[in-house]
């Protein structure tokens, strides 16, 4: 029987290893430093509530993906019900960019962040586990879609990517 306190540190111990997923996915629906604060933390009480029902035999990371992005795309839908999308501002993302000297770059980098920002929440998702080489059999389970639906909705996102630019 596990105690409290081994629930506890178990599950620090996945949020540490992989912390990058919750800054990752709250950083692509939240760009306002306060607001991806508000999703990080919203995302980190959900994965602490879904705990008890995480299998260990069954990859940290996919399962984080899962609750993550539904946090993600129910906290935009929340917000963003009859209001506008704000435009792009480089101002609101304080992320570096290793190619911030090299102009043609950082251009493409901001197209590719404007393209990802107009997309509906389940696209943003796609476009940001397609970005981190995910599988297409990873990606179905994260978004609980068919592997044939992801490789054609992939499809129909890089065709879209190379219209607009």
């Amino acid at each position: 029987m596990t105690t409290d306190t081994d629930a506890r540190a178990g599950f620090q111990a996945v949020l540490q290893a992989h912390r990058g997923i919750v800054a990752k996915v709250a950083g692509t629906y939240a760009w306002h430093p306060d607001d991806r604060d508000d999703l990080m933390q919203e995302i980190a009480t959900q994965l602490w509530r879904a705990w008890p029902g995480y299998d260990p035999q069954r990859p940290a990371a996919t399962w984080m993906y899962r609750i993550a992005l539904n946090v993600a795309i129910s906290y935009v839908r929340g917000r963003t019900r009859g209001v506008q999308p704000e435009a792009w501002n480089e101002d609101h993302h304080d992320l570096a960019d290793p190619r911030a000297h090299d102009h043609e770059g950082r251009q493409q980098v901001d197209l590719l962040y404007r393209f990802i920002q107009a997309q509906p929440p389940l696209d943003r998702a796609l476009l940001l586990l397609y970005l981190e080489d995910r599988s297409h059999r990873e990606m179905a389970d994260v978004l609980g879609l068919s592997e044939t639906n992801v490789a054609t909705k992939i499809s129909r996102l890089k065709q879209r990517l190379r219209q607009e630019l």
